[in-house]
């Protein structure tokens, strides 16, 4: 007989040794580096089918709502909530919220804690350790999951397990959780044999989860009550109470809970898993050729060997070079020693000091109605190319410093200025002048395109005064 659980998949992280593919915008969780899905993805797909799966509920940023909820459409599934998260406190309170959330509709809740944005190759391996997990967790143990190492590898947590739990070959009691070591402490750790990765993923019942925490830090436990019980529904999400989470402490649960509980549990697991946090680890699991490359998109490697190429959106040619990681996008190149990556987001920390937006958002930023895209800017001007899906509008806004021109290119454009409305075709276009209140809709079945030229002395994206938006933004 299967045990019902409630799989808890955590979508908040930055991802910023990715950078310049992940950004604050579209972090790594959205973006399909392992395969044709993305991260997010991937990690929805490989629970249907694992016996008591039931609808996940995914706790993601404020900011990424629209984007979680569009590619978990687009594999036809929907949560059994979005909690939206107004801001990071790590994933104590994130999981807390969750909790809480679940026992109230289900008072015997089992919570399948994990990442978004983890690849994991062996499926069947990974749905046996869950099923071996889910009684151990019914039982009160709070439950995580030990990755068998293949390699000394710094970039992970350890956990050290203890003696062996009665009637399961791959079930211990924790001994320790170790922080990430250097070379030489990994490599005792992988010659002792009782040293697993920490996975990062956990099973328990969710009183079980709430009572440990109201133990070791009981100032989440309230703070995340609070958030919930002044939160508010909208359209599909969860909001919580901005002041009440905000005002919570920011800790993981193996620091809050794991650490410190006498009722921890490992459960080791051989399951392909790799967390893909640098591009190191992205090469790792990458198919290699016969130089040991790895390489996306239009590249052309000489004498390459032991690189990591990825091509966005041209040619990248790389001769003679040894171990290193190259990434192309349409406005940002890296080029770094493979053996560094985890450095990247030192680069990411510079950028932001220095108020650039390369590593905020990508030229194409999505939007719930569609995207837009920027082609060219100057001085009083900026072109983009814009996208608005079947059947959706942006707000009804207006801006106090630019003018807008719209040119239709394919589809058909609903345009409203203040009490005009009118319908443009292809090659058709629309002025909207300076303080002139108006809005774009696609009314057709098919995609919208058009360019806009805005003109004026400030072209900044907080120009903007919303009257009306079926999306709820601010």
């Amino acid at each position: 007989m299967s045990i019902p659980f409630n799989p808890v998949i955590l979508s908040g992280g930055s991802g910023s040794r990715l950078w310049p593919m992940s950004r604050r915008l579209l972090p790594k969780q959205f973006l399909p580096l392992v395969s044709e899905r993305t991260l997010l993805q991937e990690t929805v797909l490989r629970l249907q089918g694992v016996d008591g799966a039931r609808a996940p509920l995914v706790v993601s940023n404020s900011e990424h709502r629209f984007i979680v909820a569009e590619q978990l459409r687009e594999i036809g599934m929907k949560p059994e909530v979005q909690i939206l998260e107004p801001a990071g406190r790590n994933t104590a309170p994130a999981v807390a919220v969750a909790a809480l959330h679940l026992q109230a509709r289900q008072p015997d809740a089992c919570l399948f804690v994990l990442p978004s944005d983890h690849l994991i190759r062996d499926v069947p391996a990974f749905r046996s350790a869950i099923a071996t997990a889910l009684p151990l967790a019914v039982e009160g143990s709070l439950v995580t999951f030990g990755i068998t190492p293949k390699a000394p590898v710094t970039g992970y947590g350890y956990i050290e397990r203890g003696e062996a739990l009665p009637g399961s070959e791959r079930s211990f009691r924790v001994s320790r959780f170790v922080e990430k070591p250097d070379l030489d402490t990994a490599r005792r750790y992988v010659s002792n044999g009782r040293f697993l990765w920490n996975s990062g993923m956990f099973v328990f019942r969710a009183k079980r989860f709430l009572e440990e925490l109201q133990r070791f830090r009981p100032e989440i436990v309230t703070a995340a009550k609070s958030a919930l019980e002044s939160g508010a529904l909208d359209l599909d999400f969860l909001r919580l109470d901005s002041a009440a989470f905000a005002a919570c402490p920011s800790d993981s649960i193996d620091y809050a809970v794991m650490e410190h509980t006498s009722a921890s549990v490992v459960v080791e697991a051989d399951i392909g898993w790799s967390d893909v946090g640098s591009w190191a680890a992205l090469w790792e699991v990458g198919k290699k050729d016969e130089n040991e490359n790895v390489a996306h998109g239009d590249v052309d490697l000489l004498d390459a060997k032991g690189c990591y190429v990825r091509a966005e959106s041209r040619l990248v040619s790389v001769l003679g070079a040894t171990n290193l990681v190259v990434v192309e996008t349409d406005d940002a190149v890296l080029v770094a020693d493979r053996s560094r990556s985890q450095e990247v987001r030192e680069i990411v920390e510079t950028l932001d000091r220095k108020a650039r937006t390369e590593h905020v958002s990508h030229s194409r930023v999505y939007r719930p109605w569609g995207y837009y895209e920027s082609i060219d800017a100057g001085e009083r001007f900026q072109v983009k190319r814009i996208m608005v899906k079947p059947g959706e509008a942006l707000s009804l806004q207006m801006h106090h410093h630019r003018a807008e021109h719209w040119v239709v290119v394919s589809g058909t454009a609903k345009v409203t200025r203040d009490e005009e409305v009118r319908l443009l075709s292809e090659n058709e276009s629309a002025y909207i002048p300076i303080g002139t209140k108006h809005r774009l809709e696609n009314p057709g079945k098919t995609p919208l395109f058009l360019i806009e030229v805005q003109s004026g002395g400030y072209l900044g994206e907080d120009d903007i005064v919303r009257f009306e938006d079926r999306y709820h933004r601010g």
